[in-house]
């Protein structure tokens, strides 16, 4: 969770930006280190976005009720796109302002939009994987579609996230992601699969990709890209950003899988130590925000003993 908020605060600044500007801007490792939390865009140095703001608001859901209550993730999401935070997808902020109940609402999209596939269900997916992680394959599978499909009915964004949480749930317990995506594949709708295993191939490049970055499958298959082809937490945040476009949610992707993969430890701590994200929405005064990295992490082991998994 904390890999998640440093990668999306990182990338935030660059969104929607070439690629290599991340690399252009901060020539050597140890300058990224440094200063790569650098701001702008209307962004503070370490702060992070809505893909974090999301992920918040479904883990406090899920750590109040002690499991899955669609109405009430629906009910913060709603109440999160009506506090006017500083950035929110187009297709959440139209599902989320509409109006209708929480279990028509992304469906009503869908039948009026053509471009559906986006990733703005994937990237708050993190806390899910967490909380279900400890909970087996088939309850997170379960818990990924029901959770994706609040916002993003597209049967491929739902499948997306069904990889996403196999993958976390592998490196929760201390097993190889990588070698894990024939089995993540396995689990994915038989006609949506194929589509999937072109991205998540070990031969994909994001160089490859089909559709811009902001859609689920180039944004997911980036991130394990990122995650294959780099040795380390930074490499593989900073390889992410790189690659331009929707920056913020590619890395903030990356940064969740990349934590599960190496701990929080890896995280280099003056990217632990800036990274900071106000929570518009929130029930309660404290809940508000900033959070910062201790908030995180104790949100983390709160949903990881609820629902009696690795802590």
């Amino acid at each position: 969770m904390v890999g998640l908020a440093v990668g999306d605060a990182l990338g935030a600044p660059f969104e929607f930006g070439l690629p290599g500007g991340f690399s252009r801007r901060f020539p050597t490792r140890d300058a990224a280190l440094r200063d790569g939390m650098c701001g702008g865009g209307g962004w503070e140095p370490g702060e992070a976005t809505d893909d974090t703001q999301m992920a918040l608001h479904v883990g406090l859901s899920l750590a109040a009720h002690g499991g899955l209550e669609p109405a009430d993730v629906f009910r913060r999401f709603r109440s999160w796109a009506a506090d006017e935070p500083k950035d929110i997808g187009l297709q959440a902020e139209v599902v989320l302002t509409s109006g209708l109940p929480w279990d028509e609402a992304a469906e009503d999209y869908l039948a009026h939009h053509h471009l559906a596939a986006g990733n703005g269900s994937l990237m708050r997916a993190v806390t899910g994987a967490v909380f279900f992680a400890g909970e087996g394959t088939t309850a997170s599978t379960s818990a990924a579609r029901a959770l994706s499909a609040l916002t993003h009915a597209d049967p491929a964004t739902g499948e997306g996230c069904v990889v996403f949480h196999e993958l976390v749930r592998v490196a929760l317990g201390g097993g190889d992601p990588l070698a894990a995506l024939p089995a993540a594949l396995a689990l994915v709708d038989e006609a949506e699969r194929a589509r999937w295993a072109v991205v998540l191939a070990p031969d994909w490049h994001p160089d490859d990709a089909t559709e811009f970055n902001g859609a689920v499958w180039p944004a997911l298959g980036s991130a394990v890209w990122a995650l294959r082809s780099t040795p380390t937490f930074a490499d593989a945040v900073c390889a992410a950003v790189d690659l331009g476009g929707d920056t913020d949610t590619v890395a903030a992707v990356t940064g969740a899988l990349a934590g599960a993969v190496y701990g929080l430890d890896a995280i280099p701590e003056a990217w632990r130590d800036a990274v900071h994200v106000p929570l518009p929405g929130a029930d309660r005064a404290e809940e508000y925000g900033p959070w910062r990295c201790a908030d995180l992490t104790a949100l983390a082991q709160r949903l990881a003993q609820a629902a009696g998994g690795p802590s």
